[in-house]
């Protein structure tokens, strides 16, 4: 059979770095092949190059048999290859539906688009209102339009960065029952995944990248998950550490907050939760059901009336992340480019836009800052030949990591993180996690937003659950299972609003 996609001798080079290192591969039609790598080994570089986004040096490509040269992703999904992006390829004020006609090259006029996008979304179990403003939307919900955007190309080659990075359990489920419909149907898909129970589960083959080279070609499914670890890493993964102490003083709290959604963002209603020093609370939940108004709220992105949010027992529900943030409250958003860092400005001038310490009546320390970045980049083992790279030069998972790094070093008393391994590999999110136990056994107060269940409960105290806006009470993991958050998931916790309207509904 000739090979949909092949691949011979492809290399890349940056200014410092070898991306690509002479990568030769093939993936036949209808067959799933995972590409699995550390943070920077080359995996992303490598699909930028299939879909047109960049030009190799060196090396042949070839597409059902015919050579390959396409010099921008148009051509690339003329040919019938199309690309879901790990960092979103969307314009953030324009609607769902306008971000889909871009990528389209037919004749379909807006209505026919809107309704294919809800047929599509329905059919997949990937729902998004077509009119909504991208800007607006939580990243799980952003994921659904990539995808729907994708499929909407009907591909022969179907990339996937990161799918499921954002998207929810129950989402990720319907998405691989997607995927397998369309292998059968002859599509080509190239997965590239860190979660190894994923790509055992839904991938024929898997390649694994190290360091731009192509280190070993393996069924996953004959593989325990530790031996996945093991050939990309090159060594035994790391393991998360217990977290030990007991929890002290209340240092953060909000008491019955509501901050007004609009009709296509999920406001907070009527939220309570307070955090102890030496205590991590996680919050899970959907995406889109009010966690983006929490963390602007808890973080003071979103003003709410002075004595609602209380910080070491003094009302800030007045004031703006600067000043809570010289109060000693640190936040990692969940977006990483152009909120959590600005792609343009290089590593050092990035740590300068949240590290008050590097500025001194006004002046730049530039060397201070200079050293701080270099620090987070030998703790956090974040790959980038020198912190002058721009923040945007940087894989995902390393800029995710660099993000993270930055404000654990500046030792906040509270700490408030949306999704902190979100894209980042197994033993990258090793490091990440266990330094937020470090921090919490240090006397922080960490708040973990996460759509990850396996996540929360290793690195939490106590979980909660948010829901169509409300949260539900935080309660000690140890009482909790991964089933009943599922539950919870749904807004049935014991005594909610939604739990009684479920009950009365059913008699």
């Amino acid at each position: 059979m000739t090979p949909r996609l092949s691949l011979r001798g492809i290399t890349k080079r940056y200014p410092g770095i070898v991306a690509n290192d002479g990568v030769t591969l093939d993936i036949a039609p209808g067959e799933v092949l995972a590409i699995l790598g550390e943070n920077g080994a080359g995996k992303s570089t490598l699909m930028k190059i299939i879909y047109g986004a960049a030009r190799p040096d060196e090396g042949e490509i070839s597409f059902d048999g015919k050579p390959l040269e396409v010099s921008s992703p148009a051509e690339a999904r003329e040919l019938g290859i199309a690309m879901v992006h790990q960092h979103f390829a969307l314009f953030d004020t324009l609607t769902v539906a306008e971000n889909v006609a871009l990528g389209l090259s037919g004749s379909l006029t807006p209505a026919q688009i809107s309704e294919q996008i809800k047929a599509l979304g329905e059919k997949y179990g990937l729902p998004i209102d077509p009119s909504s403003i991208v800007m607006e939307l939580s990243m799980g919900e952003r994921q659904r339009v990539e995808i729907l955007r994708a499929l909407m190309t009907h591909p022969k080659l179907l990339i996937l960065d990161e799918p499921t990075s954002v998207l929810t359990p129950q989402a990720v489920r319907t998405l691989f029952k997607t995927l397998h419909q369309l292998s059968a149907e002859g599509v080509s898909i190239l997965f590239i995944s860190h979660k190894l129970d994923e790509i055992r589960e839904l991938a024929n083959r898997c390649v694994v990248l190290r360091s731009g080279r192509v280190v070993a070609s393996v069924d996953p499914k004959a593989e325990t998950e530790e031996e996945l670890a093991r050939m990309m890493i090159g060594d035994d993964p790391p393991t998360v550490r217990e977290a030990s102490g007991e929890a002290g003083e209340v240092v953060f709290e909000m008491k019955h907050v509501t901050i007004p959604g609009t009709t296509r963002v999920c406001g907070i209603e009527d939220v309570t939760l307070s955090v102890r020093a030496g205590e991590i609370v996680g919050i899970a939940g959907i995406s889109g059901n009010g966690q983006a108004r929490f963390m602007a709220t808890a973080s003071g992105e979103c003003a709410t009336p002075s004595d609602s949010v209380r910080l070491f027992g003094k009302p800030v529900g007045g004031l703006d992340t600067h000043a809570r943030r010289l109060s000693g409250l640190r936040y990692v958003p969940e977006q990483r480019l152009g909120h959590a860092a600005v792609p343009e400005l290089s590593l050092t001038a990035n740590t300068i836009l949240t590290g008050d310490v590097l500025v001194r009546s006004g002046f730049i320390l530039r060397e201070r800052a200079k050293e701080f970045a270099n620090l987070v980049i030998e703790r956090f083992h974040v790959k980038t030949p020198n912190a002058e790279k721009a923040a945007g030069s940087l894989s995902g998972g390393n800029l995710q990591k660099f993000i993270m790094g930055r404000e654990i070093l500046n030792r906040p008393r509270v700490l408030l993180v949306h999704q902190p391994t979100w894209g980042v590999d197994v033993g990258a999110a090793a490091v990440i996690r266990n330094s937020l136990i470090r921090l919490r056994d240090d006397g922080a107060a960490i708040i973990v937003v996460s759509e990850e269940i396996d996540e929360l409960f290793e690195v939490s105290d106590r979980i909660a659950v948010m829901y169509r806006g409300a949260l539900s009470p935080a309660v000690p993991k140890k009482t909790l299972t991964i089933e009943e958050v599922g539950r919870w998931m749904a807004g049935l916790w014991p005594n909610s609003p939604f739990a009684r309207k479920h009950s009365a509904e059913a008699d």
